[in-house]
């Protein structure tokens, strides 16, 4: 389904991996156009020719990660980990929810994963299970401060009315702002050009956020969606 709800046909072969974890439906199936792909609740997450979705949230060639240190929010299919580590990061936290995305996926998504799920930690990363908003509280207790955060989680909402991912959505970015750098920035994907009364609806949003924040997009069109995504780029006002 695209963001906008209309049916989308695709080419699908086959189903590699199904398993229904205790927070969701988690299959990955192939497609002979866009290889395998991570399905979850139904809706199309990332697939194997997807390079240009974690390319373009992670601004490869505009944002410098060389040193940095960082957290991903979600990303268990481990595509935006696997990429920022070839940047030559500091340090890479990962706070993913659900052990059995990151279980198929290491399996059946190593075209976009490599082997970086094959182990939870490794010399600049590593990997933890559990609620995000529980292990970016932990950071703010140890008084921790990074260079970006990465909101790889649940899309926008396309209606104004489903006030609990609207509150979701925006608590996240007030809690990743207390961990973040006074330079920092919060990148994050927001939702299909097609619905442009939800960006409208996101920005707003970004504009009762318990700091003032500025912030940048960028567009592309990426393969398994079958449409235009907008990503953002979120920082603290004056900051940039």
């Amino acid at each position: 389904m695209s963001s906008d709800e209309r049916i989308l046909e695709y080419d699908i072969d086959r189903v590699v991996f199904e398993e229904k974890s205790p927070y969701q439906n988690v299959s990955i199936v192939h497609s002979g156009t866009v290889g395998n792909m991570l399905v979850l609740d139904g809706l199309q997450n990332l697939a194997s020719k997807d390079i240009i979705y974690t390319e373009t949230l992670m601004q490869r060639g505009k944002e410098d990660y060389r040193d940095k240190e960082i957290i991903i929010l979600g990303g268990g299919d481990g595509a935006l980990l696997y990429e920022l580590l070839k940047e030559k990061p500091k340090l890479v936290l990962m706070f993913e929810l659900d052990e059995v995305v990151i279980r198929g996926c290491r399996t059946h998504m190593r075209e976009v994963c490599g082997d970086v799920l094959d182990n939870m930690k490794g010399p600049n990363y590593e990997i933890i299970l559990g609620d995000c908003i529980k292990s970016l509280d932990v950071m703010i207790s140890q008084g921790r401060k990074f260079d970006y955060v990465f909101g790889d989680l649940t899309d926008i909402p396309v209606s104004e009315e489903e006030h609990d991912t609207w509150k979701f959505i925006k608590d996240i970015i007030n809690i990743s702002l207390k961990v973040m750098k006074p330079t920092a920035k919060y990148m994050t994907h927001c939702i299909g050009i097609a619905c442009p009364s939800a960006i409208k609806s996101f920005e707003n949003h970004l504009e009762e956020l318990d700091e003032p924040v500025e912030f940048s997009t960028d567009v592309a069109l990426i393969p398994s969606f079958l449409e235009y995504w907008q990503f953002y780029q979120i920082w603290r006002k004056g900051a940039k």
